[in-house]
This record gives structure tokens, C-alpha cells and sequence, in this order.
């Protein structure tokens, strides 16, 4: 009788330690994060001929103070899938993503614990891609800044990557970097102050919608699979009476609103021309800084709302800080703030299925507590915040 005890006693810690080492595993954490890390961040303002080639240097030193201290940052919150916006382009890997997890995320920082990131993904984007039209209409053609397809002074200026510890379905990833504005059923058009067309109908026959791009990432985290839709739409400023910026802004935005609808997502192709939105029943989550808030500054504050609002998306809560609401007291929304220039710019949005949210937060120390030193000035790490959320897989 006793053996028999024994033995049931055994078989049920068994399957304790089994449903507990499940729980660990299913348990994850998603982050994004505006880093900063292209040419203007490291180089005076306004100074000639920059490029990637100033990210590289700084990446392979291993010795940058705020690149140091993003990494700290991101050692601290220990992401298990992270979205970094403004790492400009680097065609070769060696010299930009895996340098940066070599050289700064593979070391110790600070009080933080090193960490490493397998997987990535990175590809080429609109910023500083030229164009050969009078884009902002100054009468200049001048290809890049205002006149590139997405604005930026040389290719892939304010590019992005996803960093991953499960592996990534390169094979599936989906591309919208080439996806035309005007193929956009109801796009926002701009006009000049006379009624007519901001664009000329050449430029507008090219106009791809994404500043950046859009990518669909699907990431395979043990027999599941979760799509990171991924984009750092356009600044709804920078412009005039016309607000192409902020239109252009609300409609990249909408994009993947009608991308994981069931039934708005039928004019959409992808790079390699393929029709159709995201899969019904598709866990997925949206990351990126939108530079959009659906309560204040500058943007067309529909297009974040009808994100955030959509049916499939989990938005029963907004990641806070202490530092954002010290940061900006006389502010109501200082607490859900992801940048210095106090708003709310930066998403990790999960869909209800196949998620249960259990904690998040945008990484902002209140004055004076531990790490604090590192979000003090724009020179310390970078004008945005670390937002992330807690999730567990279902």
C-alpha cells in the first residue's frame, strides 16, 4: 500500500513539474523600440555625406555610451521578441544587427545580464530611397530628404529590426514595402489649396504607402505560430496645410487594421504579389513606433483609434510608467507616454486570440530611482521608451 502511495506521490509531482515547466515556456514578453540608431544620432546636424557607414562604426567599437545603455535597457526588460525602429539598413549582417548583439547585447552592461538573439530579421526600406519628382513641391528636385519616397537623407536612414529568440519563418515573411498609396480603397488623397492634386499623376501612379515598410514576420515559438506585424509609419508633421504627412500617417496605419480584418483586406499584395490579408484565426502582434495617439498631438487621431478599437486586438490595457507620468505631471496621459516629446507614440498590440495578457509597461524610471540615469536626457539612450507587454500563449 505504501509503494502505492509512492507512486501515485511521484507521478503527480511529475505532472506539477510538467504543467509548471509548460507555464515557463508558454510565458513570454514582446517588446518595441525606437532606438535612434541612425546617422544623425552620432554626427553633428546637417553635416554632409552620412550614411550607414557611421552606424557600422559605432556598432563594431563596441564602445558607444548610449548604444551601451539601450542594450542595458533591453537586457533589463529581456525581450523574447523585440521590434527596433530607426537601425538604419545594413545590407551585411556582420556589420550591423549581429555586430550589435556581439557587441553590446552578448555583453554584460551595466547591472544587466547578457543576452543573445539567434534569429533576426531585417530588409530594405523607402527612407532615402530617391525619387525623381518635386515630392513637397518646393520646386527642387532634390531625390532625397522631402523628395525621397520616404524621407530620409540616403537609403535605409531610420530602417528597422526584429530581434527574436525563436525562430523565424524567413521562407513566409511577407513584404509591403512596394504596396502603391493609390491602391488603397479610400486613401486619403492631397490636394493644394486650390483643389488640385498635391501630386503629379506620375508620382502618384509610384507612390508606394509605407514610408518604412510593413512586414508580416511569422515566428514559430514551439508548435505555434505568431505573426509580428511590424511598420514606423510616417510623422504626421513636417509638411503644410496639406497634411500629406498626416494623411499618408492614417492610411499606413490602416493598413494593417484592414490587414487582419476578415473581410477589408482584399485590395492588399504583397511584395512577391500575392493577394489577401492575414489568415483568419492568426495569433499576431502589431509592433512599432505609429507616431500616432488617439488623444493628443498632430495625427489624424482616426487611424489610431480604428486600430486600437478593432475587434481582434486585445486593448483592455495600456502600458505605463512612473517616469512618463513624473515626466509630464500637469498631463493626464503623461502616465502612457513613449517619448521625451510627451506622447503616447509606441505599440505592442496582441490580438485576443491566442493571448493572455498578464502585465505590461514602457520602461521610465521616476527621477532619482535605480536606472533612471539611462532615459535622463535624449542623449542617453534615445528620444523614445522600451514598451513591452507580458503575455502567456494559449
Amino acid at each position: 500500500m505504501k509503494k502505492i502511495f509512492f507512486i501515485l506521490f511521484i507521478l503527480s509531482f511529475e505532472v506539477l513539474f510538467s504543467q509548471t515547466e509548460s507555464q515557463k515556456k508558454t510565458e513570454l514578453t514582446f517588446a518595441t523600440y525606437n532606438v535612434s540608431m541612425e546617422s544623425d544620432n552620432y554626427s553633428p546636424k546637417g553635416a554632409m555625406g552620412k550614411s550607414e557607414q557611421i552606424l557600422i562604426y559605432q556598432l563594431n567599437s563596441g564602445l558607444n555610451t548610449q548604444i551601451r545603455n539601450i542594450a542595458e535597457i533591453i537586457q533589463t526588460v529581456r525581450p523574447d521578441v523585440i521590434l527596433l525602429n530607426e537601425f538604419d539598413y545594413i545590407k551585411d549582417p556582420e556589420l550591423g544587427v549581429k555586430a550589435f548583439i556581439k557587441n553590446y547585447l552578448n555583453v554584460s552592461q551595466g547591472r544587466a545580464t547578457a543576452i543573445d538573439y539567434p534569429y533576426y530579421y531585417y530588409s530594405t526600406v523607402n527612407t532615402g530611397q530617391p525619387s525623381p519628382y518635386d515630392l513637397n513641391n518646393d520646386g527642387k528636385f532634390n531625390n532625397f530628404g522631402n523628395d525621397a519616397w520616404g524621407y530620409g537623407m540616403y537609403p535605409g536612414q531610420y530602417g528597422m529590426v526584429l530581434l527574436s529568440k525563436y525562430p523565424i519563418d524567413v521562407k513566409a515573411v511577407r513584404t509591403f514595402q512596394y504596396f502603391k498609396w493609390k491602391d488603397m480603397p479610400g486613401a486619403l488623397l492631397t490636394q493644394k489649396a486650390d483643389g488640385s492634386d498635391w501630386y503629379s499623376k506620375k508620382a502618384w501612379k509610384e507612390f508606394p504607402l509605407s514610408s518604412k515598410s510593413h512586414w508580416d514576420v511569422p515566428v514559430e515559438i514551439g508548435d505555434k505560430t505568431v505573426h509580428f506585424l511590424v511598420s514606423h509609419p510616417t510623422p504626421p508633421t513636417f509638411d503644410g496645410d496639406e497634411d500629406r504627412n498626416g494623411k499618408r500617417n492614417h492610411d499606413e496605419i490602416r493598413f494593417w487594421r484592414d490587414y487582419i480584418s476578415d473581410n477589408s483586406a482584399s485590395y492588399i499584395y504583397d511584395d512577391k504579389g500575392k493577394k489577401s490579408g492575414l489568415p483568419p484565426d492568426s495569433r499576431f502582434v502589431i509592433l512599432g513606433d505609429q507616431n500616432a495617439s488617439p488623444v493628443e498631438r498632430d495625427a489624424i487621431r482616426e487611424g489610431i483609434k480604428s486600430l486600437i478599437e478593432s475587434p481582434k486586438i486585445n486593448n483592455d490595457f495600456t502600458p505605463a510608467s512612473k517616469g512618463g507620468a513624473g515626466y509630464s505631471r500637469k498631463n493626464p496621459f503623461g502616465v502612457n507616454h513613449t517619448a521625451f516629446w510627451r506622447m503616447r507614440a509606441d505599440y505592442v498590440l496582441p490580438s485576443r486570440l491566442g493571448f493572455k495578457v498578464v502585465d505590461s509597461g514602457v520602461f521610465w524610471p521616476a527621477k532619482g530611482e535605480p536606472m533612471s540615469e539611462l532615459v535622463e536626457k535624449r542623449e542617453s539612450s534615445s528620444d523614445h521608451r522600451l514598451v513591452w507587454i507580458k503575455v502567456i500563449l494559449e
